[in-house]
């Protein structure tokens, strides 16, 4: 219970300077990150033409080729808000978030610490000899990639996991609301905050969107910046020209 006491407060307080001003002139404001049904804010970076599309105001993935797509801006601190929904059993995909949107060549996928989604069916189709792995819920886990450390709050190996199941399977869509401050981020799933990293050593850098092999449904995309901390260059993933 300590442990979501402090999760609650951090959400809280980087809200309450999310109301105050990043300059002298510009208050803090949520930025729809699909506006108009385009793609303007985004760079398609490994995946093909049609990987992509709107139906409506739904951003649909059709989850091939495996690789991603990533955010035309860096990102520092900030309140993410996204609805996903899968639309397999068993589909893969998630946000990477302080990336260098620099897909490895093997896994096809960045750097970065990846805010995952899974279908809740993941588990039964990925059995080792026959038996279900001793998890019973794998979505909304946290955890750095392609070289970037975090500590997570509810380990498992590396990985950090929701301490409480409250995602919901396909043909449904989940809320995740993700409060990203200074290496730290915490997640809240459906309303509720269940996970976190923090000292992230990676901690400003692209968003990407991951196609992962199964087809996913995105909305309602909103992303608020909050005031600057103090990140040096090693912290910070290159710019790309």
């Amino acid at each position: 219970m300590k442990r979501l006491g402090i999760i609650t407060s951090l959400a809280c307080l980087s809200l309450l300077a999310a109301s105050s001003l990043t300059n002298a002139d510009s208050p803090s404001q949520f930025v729809d990150l699909l506006k108009g049904e385009n793609l303007r804010n985004w760079v398609n970076v490994n995946t093909a033409p049609d990987t992509w599309h709107f139906k409506r105001d739904v951003l649909i993935c059709s989850g091939h080729p495996i690789g991603v797509m990533r955010s035309t801006k860096q990102y520092e601190n900030f309140v993410l808000h996204v609805e996903w929904m899968h639309m397999e059993p068993g589909g893969n995909s998630g946000v990477f978030v302080w990336s260098s949107a620099r897909p490895d060549p093997t896994t096809r996928l960045p750097d970065g610490v990846e805010v995952q989604m899974l279908e809740l069916d993941w588990v039964n189709l990925n059995k080792h000899n026959g038996e279900t792995p001793p998890i019973a819920y794998v979505h909304g886990e946290l955890f750095g990639v392609g070289g970037v450390k975090t500590v997570p709050d509810n380990p498992r190996g590396e990985r950090s996991k929701s301490i409480e199941n409250r995602c919901r399977g396909r043909g449904e869509w989940n809320t995740y609301d993700v409060v990203a401050v200074d290496g730290t981020i915490k997640l809240s799933v459906n309303g509720k905050f269940v996970n976190g990293i923090s000292h992230s050593s990676q901690k400003k850098g692209y968003l990407c969107l991951e196609s992962e092999g199964a087809e996913i449904h995105f909305r309602n995309m909103q992303i608020m910046e909050l005031p600057l901390g103090v990140t040096a260059a090693n912290q910070a993933a290159p710019l790309i020209p």
